[in-house]
């Protein structure tokens, strides 16, 4: 019996359009070149910012992304960023009497303003509220902290098979990797993820019967 459904962030919950254009853009390079290194280390495996780090080798991503806060060119959310299927799929699934939580890796800013949504979910948290990111196994012991429920009973729901779906179930979690954004797409059809995937799914509307079952 799933209690609790945990839901990643980005390619989940939000599109990384705005993200990865924004990069673009301080970068000084066109937005087509950086969704194609996306799509590059996606391909290989890869942490997704490695595609900003094969245009500036060499660049701190954390100093990079102070200065565009200090230009007033930083992270930005709103409304127009979440998938069309989040809200209604959030309602259905604490009808159904589940708890519902966001955690994946974003800033402590962009805890912020997805809270400032008012999504309905009973706890939003990042990665950089923590202190520590996926794929690590204390991102996972939060996750459980925080659940109320066993590690059986909790469903971690996330597009990235490295970040999401393989360290979730080596932490006991059931697990469903969702065909969405470069990473759920590359990886969607792939064996082993496949295998360490309890459910794949297509839309978060799919998670409400998946409770009920």
């Amino acid at each position: 019996m799933i209690r609790t459904v945990v839901l990643d962030i980005g390619e989940t919950l939000t599109r990384d359009d705005r993200y990865w254009a924004a990069w673009a853009d301080w970068l000084g390079v066109p937005r087509h070149t950086l969704s194609a290194l996306v799509g590059a280390v996606v391909v290989d495996g890869r942490d997704n910012a490695d595609a900003i780090r094969l245009l500036r080798p060499g660049i701190d991503i954390s100093v990079e992304y102070a200065a565009r806060e200090a230009a007033g060119r930083g992270e930005r959310l709103d409304e127009s960023d979440l998938y069309e299927d989040v809200r209604l799929a959030l309602v259905a699934l604490r009808t159904s009497g589940v708890r519902v939580i966001v955690a994946g890796n974003q800033s402590p800013l962009a805890g912020d303003l997805l809270r400032s949504l008012n999504l309905p979910a009973d706890l939003i948290v990042t990665s950089g509220e923590w202190g520590v990111s996926k794929p690590a196994q204390a991102f996972f012991d939060q996750v459980l902290a925080v659940a109320d429920s066993a590690a059986e009973e909790t469903l971690y729901v996330g597009d990235h098979p490295a970040n999401d779906i393989h360290p979730a179930r080596a932490a006991g979690l059931r697990t469903a990797h969702i065909r969405r954004g470069p990473w759920g797409h590359w990886w969607a059809d792939d064996p082993e993820v496949r295998a360490a995937a309890d459910w794949s799914i297509r839309s978060l509307l799919e998670l409400p019967q998946i409770v009920r079952q």
